[in-house]
């Protein structure tokens, strides 16, 4: 539990000012459950989400049912949000998929690569060079379109069939996915083995071999434990964009050894400790993530959102070091 005033804010050198939460529990959340959430519940949650002060939130997947049955109903959903005041990401895997979403007037894609061949295999049946080529036209396109897309990358830091993946290989890729035009990358670690060393390693050979810094973002799973010691190495680093999901939502059904990602109370929690803005309303996503903890009858993983959530037999605890929030902003 906590008091007013904690956590105390200490701020640390070397860190930005502001943070750029990716919300992501709505997609890669969701789409990992082995119930299908109804189309309500989901945009009731991307609805709550937005109200908790989050401007980025993943809305779903223009990805074939067959392969992800849990965001089957994305033509359903989108519309239901995309009036909201906030930047409504989703994946497109291929031309088809961008043209459903520019359908709908999505603005704003992302596609998903693999640092690695066996990854890149089970998750788009495609060699990385296969995956590249079929991307290609779709960035294109979008761009053209003048909508804004991300280049998502998995497996940057080990894969469950290949081991230790080399740093090298995946600047190759990152950088095939910014020479076609991704204005944006996400860096997976998409079974929770990266550590801090590690993270800056790769940023810094990232930076040496042209990616800016800037076009940079974090994809951090907690399976060890390390997603917020990672996170943190990557801010020190100078990185702003950080993906994490409300709750601790999420996986990956391709990678059956990827485990939660990293929970964006938790995250939002250091980050308040550190003195670094993100907009954030904590007690109202920690509602959100208990509300969504009892459509999928289970408690979060999130230790914040246990830690700041009442038992039965005790009254409702808040978090009063709250920040102004973001509707006041």
């Amino acid at each position: 539990m906590t008091v007013p005033g904690l956590p105390m804010t200490v701020p640390a050198p070397d860190l930005p000012a502001r943070v750029r939460i990716h919300e992501v529990g709505a997609r890669d959340g969701l789409q990992n459950e082995s119930a299908t959430v109804p189309t309500a519940v989901k945009a009731d949650f991307v609805r709550r989400l937005a109200g908790a002060g989050l401007t980025t939130i993943e809305a779903t997947s223009f990805v074939h049912p067959k392969w992800v049955p849990q965001l089957a109903d994305a033509e359903e959903l989108f519309p239901l949000v995309r009036e909201l005041p906030v930047d409504l990401p989703v994946l497109v895997p291929n031309a088809r998929g961008l043209d459903r979403a520019l359908a709908l007037g999505a603005t704003r894609v992302a596609v998903f690569a693999s640092a690695t061949e066996s990854f890149a295999k089970a998750n788009l049946n495609r060699t990385v060079d296969e995956a590249l080529a079929m991307f290609d036209p779709v960035v294109s396109r979008a761009r053209a379109e003048g909508g804004h897309v991300r280049g998502y990358l998995s497996m940057c830091f080990g894969d469950p069939w290949e081991g230790p993946v080399p740093v090298e290989q995946v600047v190759r890729v990152c950088r095939a996915l910014l020479d076609m035009g991704c204005q944006e990358l996400s860096l997976g670690d998409t079974i929770g083995v990266a550590t801090p060393g590690h993270v800056t390693a790769l940023l810094t050979a990232l930076n040496e071999a042209g990616v800016p810094t800037e076009a940079l973002g974090v994809h951090f799973h907690d399976t060890y434990g390390q997603a917020l010691a990672n996170t943190l190495a990557a801010l020190r680093h100078g990185v702003t964009t950080v993906d994490a999901s409300a709750g601790g939502l999420g996986g990956c059904p391709f990678a059956k050894s990827a485990t939660g990602n990293l929970a964006t109370e938790d995250l939002v929690w250091m980050l308040r400790g550190l003195g670094v803005e993100t907009g954030v309303d904590l007690d109202a996503l920690v509602a959100t993530s208990v509300w969504m903890a009892a459509h999928l009858g289970r408690p979060s993983p999130s230790r914040t959102v246990r830690a700041l959530t009442p038992r039965p037999d005790e009254p409702a605890r808040t978090n009063r070091s709250s920040p102004t929030s973001h509707k006041e902003q």
